[in-house]
């Protein structure tokens, strides 16, 4: 074990902090997070009919919206979490075989990354996909939310 590494979220004394961004510079940051939603070859058939319109609307694009919608709130979820001011968002959804790759990419210029951002917005649209298709069926299984890749502040990482 690292003896180095520390858990960045709490104080000497064991408490929850919110890390101290101060002292830190401006760069350019970005995150890209992934999750995979299996569907099952029921739902599968019907989007490749036509992308799934439901009684609350087109499955892909409100997912897309509230992924946004959640990025932009990341700090009012995630207790520690600095408020940030999101320059840039993307999210896709690209179905492949029996699922769907939700990928979503942050950006901005500050003192702190944007990984739990790029995680929340990815975890959301998956909650979305998921509630909008479950009139078809309670199979639907969301998995491996993770981040991929990450720009920006001390350390670069990529999964890719």
């Amino acid at each position: 074990m690292d003896s180095e590494k520390r858990f960045s979220h709490v104080d000497s004394q064991g408490n929850p902090t919110m890390v101290d961004v101060s002292h830190k510079s401006l760069t350019s940051r970005s995150a890209t997070a992934k999750s995979i939603v299996v569907l099952g070859q029921e739902i599968m058939e019907r989007l490749k009919q036509d992308e799934i319109h439901t009684k609350k609307g087109p499955v892909f694009q409100t997912a897309i919206t509230a992924g946004i919608m959640a990025v932009k709130k990341t700090s009012e979820l995630i207790p520690l979490c600095h408020p940030l001011p999101i320059e840039n968002c993307k999210i896709t959804v690209v179905a492949e075989g029996l699922a769907v790759e939700v990928t979503c990419t942050v950006s901005l210029t500050g003192k702190t990354g944007v990984e739990m951002e790029a995680l929340t917005g990815a975890s959301v649209a998956s909650l979305t996909i998921y509630d909008m298709c479950k009139a078809f069926s309670h199979d639907i299984v969301i998995k491996e939310t993770r981040l991929h890749k990450k720009t920006g502040g001390k350390n670069d990482f990529s999964r890719e």
